[in-house]
């Protein structure tokens, strides 16, 4: 038997790429709960004492983007240089500017603001599969959650002397139809105080955030199990590696295990289409698996800037469908609407809910995430039944 081998990576909060990430975020949610149809891209880069914030927006809210910044980076914990950065008093640097009147042309439609164009040329790709609850392939999975109880763990004063700065890596063995088998290597890497015994360090992570996280899974005694593989981890955050805005796109989605379409989503309001699509092909791919009509679906869409429909649908199962995928293509495209309007409108992509999403993966069924629902399944579980028998054409 053929065994395939797929490797995933979550990071924590206090990571300096997803301290940019959440800063793009909460500064994209304050604009938008002052003002649903602001149009915002904002990005971060974060080193040693200097966070530089930049972007496009148009909007009627009035925000200070230095004030949550500020606020982000206290709630994570970095309150002195020495750990990583000192939220309270580093040097912000901000530029921030009126969104190209070129690009809104197509983005708002003769003026009328709910007449949206994609905001952006590209590709993007959702995927669903049943190998967790949350429709989620097992390796990111088990690595966001080895992220997030390092972080509870943390917040919690478990282990005084963990510091923000953190990573989860899992390895999940499958056989050659994608089934799970075993949970083939583990590595979780925390920032620490200096001083601490590593023994008793590596001792304690695996006590306190590696076994609870892989009771019940398919961890076995040939599992390999790393904490803090080079030894010492004092030197972290800002302080020791540089930030960036979107450079964790594989953390965010499906962990490498399918495609990405290279947009990355934070900061980005819902008419840029290389967020909302992802969010949109997600939420379709998710539906079709819930309803049983696949076990691993894929779908792949793609815009043309400024256009009001997408330029391609395209659905892959794998051979796990049950149905025929040309048929199934047609059921989806009478239930889903893939205008950048209709996205909008259908994911409530103009309410302040982006901050959830910017730690631990945009897919997760821990917050209020419109595009987790499975409220079509049945729909389409229907649909295809009628179909079937014949009573409905396609």
């Amino acid at each position: 038997m053929r065994k395939l081998k797929i490797t995933s990576e979550s990071v924590t909060e206090g990571h300096p790429d997803k301290l940019c990430d959440q800063i793009s975020d909460r500064i994209l949610d304050a604009y938008l709960k002052e003002d649903p149809y602001a149009l915002v891209a904002v990005e971060c880069m974060i080193s040693n004492h200097l966070l530089v914030i930049a972007g496009e927006v148009k909007s009627t809210a009035v925000i200070s983007v230095e004030d949550v910044a500020r606020k982000v980076l206290l709630e994570v914990g970095y309150r002195t240089s020495e750990i990583g950065i000192d939220g309270a008093n580093c040097l912000i640097f901000k530029n921030i500017h009126e969104q190209s009147s070129d690009i809104h042309q197509g983005v708002v439609k003769r003026g009328a603001r709910d007449d949206v164009g994609a905001g952006d040329q590209g590709m993007m790709y959702g995927f669903a599969c049943t190998e967790t609850e949350e429709l989620m392939p097992l390796s990111i999975s088990l690595a966001h959650k080895l992220a997030k109880q390092l972080e509870a763990v943390r917040k919690k004063g478990n282990m005084l002397y963990l510091l923000p700065d953190g990573k989860a890596q899992v390895a999940v063995e499958y056989d050659e139809n994608f089934q799970p088998l075993r949970i083939d290597e583990v590595v979780v890497s925390t920032q620490h105080k200096a001083g601490v015994n590593l023994d008793v360090l590596r001792e304690s992570v695996e006590k306190y955030v590696i076994h609870p996280v892989l009771e019940g899974h398919l961890r076995d005694e040939n599992t390999r199990i790393y904490v803090n593989p080079i030894g010492r981890f004092v030197l972290g955050g800002p302080f020791a590696d540089t930030g960036l805005t979107g450079r964790k796109i594989i953390v965010d989605t499906y962990g490498g295990v399918i495609p990405h379409g290279g947009g990355a989503f934070s900061g980005k309001d819902g008419t840029k289409v290389d967020r909302s699509g992802a969010y949109m092909a997600r939420y379709v791919a998710k539906n079709i698996v819930a309803a049983g009509l696949a076990t691993r679906c894929q779908v792949a869409l793609s815009y043309v800037i400024g256009s009001r429909e997408p330029s391609a649908v395209v659905i892959d199962t794998f051979g796990t469908e049950k149905m025929e995928v040309n048929l199934l293509h047609a059921i989806v495209r009478k239930v889903f609407d893939f205008s950048p309007k209709e996205i909008i409108n259908t994911l409530d992509l103009r309410q302040p809910l982006f901050s959830q999403t910017s730690v631990y993966g945009h897919f997760k069924d821990d917050g209020d995430l419109p595009w987790e629902r499975a409220d079509k399944a049945e729909l389409l579980s229907e649909l295809a039944h009628l179909v079937h028998k014949g009573v409905m054409s396609t």
